[in-house]
């Protein structure tokens, strides 16, 4: 055999709760079940009030999977898998072939020393035991590959494409490819290059046996298309190795360059960050990183304004930077969520001095040819961070990063909270009056408990004091919930850049006009872009007697699911909140209208967080003559509310919202903005409700990596029924209630202000058919 085989080594896999010998032996086992990857094995499994908010209240536990694997004709087998969480066993005929603790970096496994000729047996261990702070699923949730080499080959993942120089006229485009020889005879080849339908270069190399060289060319692209938010142009690089081997990899042309004057720019031109923070998993499925579902959030906060995606708190799938590369979305990639101090009692802390510089490497190797990568961040809101050890290990990470790519930035997302810890809180007991914040309080708790209190806590000197040190080795400080000290620590350090890392939803207005007027702070990243499974309730609000039993507390109780804080829900739905934060980015002329919900009109608010909004929706279907309020955003001065033409008056417009009490009656509800005198747009919601079933494609790819996604909408919450024939599976079944009891692994879901989701997973090609309730659809798989 020649070269290097990629194939998918997705299908034809089992997977079952972990078994010890002695279950074996004792012919007591779990039966396993038939899969195909990328799968979460936690999303099926029964969720316990006792098992904790964190996760959503899902217990953990630990699995295996297994499939056989038949000994072809190369010299060099090699698996490759993407992402499995967590402490990856990887074993092959009963030995242990490697061992990974990160549940999110990608790495590679040497087989041909194991395998025997004919069927050998491929197992993988894992599990999630306590281990994150939000929900992890479990599993291997990411991609598998089987990479199959003769003696002289390139090696995979080690094609690197940097444009270091780039004008209108020319771009010079450097390539470096490592070659191995595990022959037995010295190689001569021909190592060619090209840009395709661009440029080519070429030069012989000679590899002797057991030798890995670095093969490097320097190309010139005349009058290149770069790489832009607007134009994400791909250029793609290809490799050939004489006769024996062939790669490629697309990436992009394009300029970066950031100082605290003119800010972050790409090919020369200043670009604002609309940031996102999201987490890994993928709602109704769970962790499993399907590339359609990655590429359809990437779609969907892309239409919501955001032109940037950060990681939270782990590194994103290789799906999810193709995307981002394809679409023209900018992605700060994060390394670690701690360091050596763990925040959960079995987290990735217990491994760190162990890993990090081999899941670093492993995180930078993946991003190098992504153009959407400009930042890499070494970690968020590390406990450790400003110790003299904490600072130590963030250094050894920044050169790290460095060494291996000096073409982006380097950040850490810090929030003051942490750094200043008790000492802060202190002083606002001291500063407000509020003797009932304890100095011991957690830090989330404590969080919630303050309010907006919290945005003058970050003005606290012990802020500043505490994060010097660990700001002053980046190329930018991310800044947790600090957006009042933008002015200050533009004055204090005018060379610092500054990103706000994290910011809530309730003050993106003052978060996005800290950005707009700093020319040193480059842009805002909410949390959340994309609501997520775990850290449940963290959004919520209760009101009254609702409020008892939740505890006025950080997370919320049983049968909490989601965070409940994100600008698009679980489903892909824009909440009304997202519609804010498209007024305030300056995208949105038209007002947005929301109605909070009648049964609470009058209420007090008796829970709510920084991370919450109003539980307003955007609906005019509602009881006759049920009391509600209407919320109304706009980049305005008034706004004019009329029902059924009947003007109810005019509203100055605070921080972008208007409010108004209003006796709901069936028919139109009107907003019309004013700035003078002068109407800037206008927006309507009208009553009723479709009753439907829509897909967002309907013809898919026949493989492991494509999903159609059925919007199921009905006029009043009820539970639905769906079925799913022909070459197609149920992958996933969800509404947005943030409380849910029924499994996202079953075809039973009650709807959600009228709407869930059907997640369908094709099996081969043909046509399936979506049934629900009398409805149906067809969807080709070709």
């Amino acid at each position: 055999m020649t070269g290097v085989r990629r194939t998918s080594l997705n299908e034809g896999w089992t997977c079952r709760p972990k078994q010890d010998r002695f279950a074996e032996l004792a012919g007591t086992a779990s039966e396993p079940v038939a899969v195909t990857l990328p799968h979460d094995a936690m999303i099926g499994t029964e969720r316990s009030p006792d098992a904790g908010p964190a996760t959503g209240y899902y217990p953990g536990g630990a699995w295996e999977y297994a499939r056989t694997l038949d000994r072809g004709d190369a010299s060099t087998v090699i698996l490759e898998l993407e992402g499995v969480h967590r402490d990856a066993v990887v074993l092959v005929n009963g030995s242990i072939a490697a061992h990974r603790p990160s549940g999110y970096t990608g790495f590679l496994v040497p087989l041909d020393h194991l395998l025997h000729e004919g069927e050998n047996e491929l197992k993988v261990e894992c599990s999630a035991h306590a281990d994150s702070r939000w929900y992890p699923g479990a599993g291997i949730h990411r991609d598998v590959w089987l990479l199959e080499a003769g003696p002289v080959h390139l090696v995979p993942g080690s094609l690197v494409v940097a444009t270091p120089e780039v004008d209108d006229d020319l771009a010079v485009v450097t390539v470096a490819v490592d070659v191995a020889n595990r022959g037995t005879s010295t190689a001569e080849l021909r190592c060619e290059v090209e840009v395709v339908d661009q440029a080519t270069a070429s030069a012989p190399v000679t590899v002797f046996p057991g030798e890995t060289v670095t093969v490097r060319h320097r190309l010139h692209v005349t009058n290149p298309r770069r790489w832009a938010l607007d134009d994400p142009f791909l250029h793609t690089c290809r490799v050939r190795l004489g006769e024996v081997d062939e790669d490629e990899t697309a990436f992009g042309i394009r300029t970066l360059s950031l100082d605290a004057v003119r800010g972050l720019r790409v090919n020369g031109e200043p670009v604002l960050l609309r940031g996102a923070c999201i987490h890994h998993d993928n709602g109704p499925i769970g962790a499993a990183t399907i590339a359609r579902a990655e590429e359809r959030r990437v779609e969907l906060l892309q239409a919501a304004g955001f032109n940037a995606i950060r990681s939270a708190h782990n590194p994103l799938s290789r799906a999810m930077l193709d995307a981002c590369d394809r679409l023209g979305v900018l992605v700060m990639d994060e390394t670690f969520d701690m360091w050596a101090q763990t925040k959960t009692n079995d987290d990735y802390a217990l491994r760190f001095d162990d890993w990090w510089e081999r899941d670093t490497e492993a995180m930078v190797r993946k991003d190098r040819n992504h153009p959407s990568v400009v930042f890499y961040s070494i970690g968020n809101e590390i406990p450790d961070g400003s110790t003299a050890t904490g600072l130590q290990r963030a250094r050894a990470l920044s050169a790290k990063v460095r060494e291996l790519d000096p073409t982006r930035f380097v950040v850490q997302a810090v929030t003051g909270m942490l750094v200043a810890g008790p000492g802060v809180i202190d002083e606002i007991r001291k500063l407000f009056e509020r003797p009932e914040i304890d100095e011991d309080t957690g830090v989330n708790t404590a969080i919630t408990k303050l309010g907006d209190l919290m945005d003058q806590a970050m003005l606290s000197p012990l802020v500043a004091e505490r994060t010097e040190e660990a700001f002053a080795h980046l190329d930018a400080a991310g800044y947790n919930y600090m957006f009042t000290r933008f002015a200050p620590d533009g004055e204090a350090y005018p060379n610092r850049v500054i990103v706000a890392t994290e910011t809530h939803a309730s003050t993106a207005d003052r978060g996005w006009a800290g950005v707009t007027d700093h020319p040193h702070v480059i842009g805002d990243f909410v949390w959340t872009g994309w609501d997520y499974l775990g850290e449940a309730g963290i959004g919520r609000i209760t009101y009254g007697e609702e409020a008892v039993g939740m505890g006025g507390g950080f997370h919320g109780e049983w049968p909490w699911l989601l965070a409940g804080c994100g600008d698009l829900d679980i489903t892909g739905h824009r909440r009304p909140q997202s519609y804010y934060r498209e007024i305030v980015f300056g995208l949105r002329t038209d007002p947005y209208l929301a109605v909070r919900r009648p049964e609470h009109h009058g209420k007090v608010v008796e829970h709510s967080s920084p991370w919450s909004w109003s539980d307003a929706v955007a609906s005019w279907t509602w009881p006759d003559g049920a009391a509600v309020d209407v919320e109304v955003y706009a980049d305005a001065d008034e706004v004019e509310l009329l029902l059924n033409g009947t003007s109810l008056g005019r509203q100055p417009v605070d921080r972008f919202q208007a409010e108004f009490d209003v006796t709901f009656e069936p028919g139109r509800l009107e907003a019309v903005a004013f700035r003078g005198d002068e109407e800037v747009g206008r927006t309507s919601l009208h009553t009723g409700a479709v009753d439907d079933l829509r897909v967002d494609r309907s013809e898919i790819r026949a493989d492991t990596t494509d999903l159609a996604f059925v919007e199921i909408l009905t006029g009043e919450d009820r539970a639905v029924t769906v079925e799913v024939d022909g070459p197609g599976v149920l992958q996933g079944l969800a509404s947005a209630r943030p409380d849910p009891e029924e499994p996202y692994t079953g075809n039973v879901v009650t709807t959600f202000d009228g709407r869930a989701i059907a997640v369908v997973r094709p099996t081969g090609p043909g046509t399936i058919t979506v049934r629900c309730d009398g409805r149906e659809l067809a969807i080709t798989v070709a």
